[in-house]
């Protein structure tokens, strides 16, 4: 699609796609990488691409063109419940 034909919602919506394809694409080569200097900088990239993905994601919600709804409690709790179970089976 030519850039000057999307509307703002698709092209914040293809930058909120690609800054999470970017951070996925980081921790894959960060989990390959044995250098420590190179795991520090794409640590630092992946993170950043997170940050950025975050500030795009809260523009599109400020301008309704991402709604989210209300995690309940219950919810919220089972995925603690689940991740501290993970996290004991791990370690």
């Amino acid at each position: 699609m030519n850039e000057q034909n999307m509307t703002e919602r698709e092209l914040l919506t293809d930058l909120l796609h690609t800054e999470k394809d970017m951070a996925k694409t980081y921790a894959g080569s960060i989990t390959e990488c044995s250098s420590p200097k190179l795991r520090q900088l794409l640590t630092r990239h992946m993170t950043e691409c997170a940050e950025d993905q975050l500030c795009v994601f809260n523009e599109m919600q400020s301008r309704n063109m991402y709604k989210t709804k209300p995690a309940e409690p219950q919810d919220v709790n089972e995925a603690k419940q689940n991740m501290q179970q993970l996290q004991n089976e791990t370690w």
